[in-house]
């Protein structure tokens, strides 16, 4: 059977951009589609115009062939929708400027500000606008983020959008998937760490940001695995604390911990040093007693040993010695 991928990142940057829509007010609806994300204004120029036209016709042309094979055409190519750049007009163009201008102020939210973004007011992503060229090739403000009404009488909000429902069963499936690792499903509190890491990826989800990276897969994988981290580090100290009590009313602790009393003492230590444990040499007289022992008796046992003059040998500083082939 062919593999069947249950997520890929476009569909996840996908509805990311839808979510962070809702949280955003726009012009026409056309103009909540960008080409381009650039950092400020100035970087608006010759060089990202054609670089936004390319992204334009590759999507578009991405559009055009998805939906003709929707609508059951046979044998259709992609190059047969291709749209070039060049017919592609620079006031049809929308520009995604990250930049915090419409983010009112607040001066009491950190004592310390270091960032931009501790000036102004919390929001749950980075906020941007929306720009389209106009015929003069100046910028006009078509759309902003965190935004209610029109771009002029409108006035700032972050909490009148919501999370897509298909963003939300993504993440459980993230989080399920990921909770079925070989290194994860052992652990009886496996519900508990996927229970972690979807409220940990409901809060912190949208701040992805498209300008820096095209791969939410590794940056929701790197978040769940720091949630079940979290929750395996705080298990392990309630079980070494529950261990303490059983030790100390006289009680069996847990195997964990049995073995860990076992691995600490020093015999062990010295056990362990080499890969078989101590190394010891035995001489003619040795070798010849321990075989007339094991003819007679089809075995050689520990105590047999004590009869024999054997040296001990140090293995602290031993290197395998390694034969070259030429």
């Amino acid at each position: 059977m062919k593999r069947v991928k249950y997520l890929n990142n476009r569909d996840l940057l996908a509805q990311i951009h839808a979510s962070k829509n809702t949280y955003c007010s726009y012009v026409t609806p056309d103009d909540a589609q960008y080409d381009i994300i650039v950092p400020n204004l100035k970087k608006i120029n010759i060089r990202t115009i054609a670089e936004a036209k390319k992204n334009k016709a590759k999507r578009l042309t991405q559009d055009a062939w998805e939906m003709a094979k929707a609508e059951g055409k046979k044998k259709i190519k992609l190059v047969d929708y291709t749209v070039s750049p060049r017919k592609i007009d620079k006031t049809d163009l929308v520009f995604r400027v990250m930049m915090f201008d419409h983010v009112p102020m607040d001066s009491e939210r950190k004592k310390n500000p270091k960032q931009t973004a501790d000036h102004h007011a919390k929001v749950n992503f980075p906020p941007f606008q929306h720009y389209k060229l106009d015929k003069k090739g100046k910028p006009v403000c078509v759309g902003k983020s965190h935004w209610v009404g029109g771009m002029s009488n409108g006035h700032f909000s972050v909490d009148h959008g919501k999370m897509t429902n298909q963003l939300a069963m993504m993440y459980m499936k993230l989080c399920e998937r990921y909770g079925t690792r070989a290194n994860w499903r052992g652990y009886t509190y496996n519900d508990e760490m996927q229970s972690q890491a979807l409220m940990q990826l409901s809060q912190i989800g949208l701040q992805f940001d498209e300008s820096k990276s095209d791969n939410p897969f590794a940056y929701y994988t790197a978040a769940i695995t720091n949630s079940f981290t979290r929750i395996l580090n705080i298990e392990k100290k309630n079980q070494a604390i529950r261990d303490d009590l059983l030790e100390y009313n006289g009680m069996m602790p847990s195997f964990t911990r049995q073995n860990e009393n076992t691995t600490s003492t020093v015999s062990y230590k010295k056990r362990m040093k080499t890969a078989h444990g101590e190394v010891r040499t035995v001489n003619k007289t040795g070798i010849a007693k321990l075989n007339k022992k094991l003819k007679k008796t089809g075995k050689i046992e520990a105590t047999d040993f004590e009869d024999v003059n054997y040296k001990k040998v140090d293995m602290t500083n031993h290197k395998v010695i390694v034969k070259k082939k030429w």
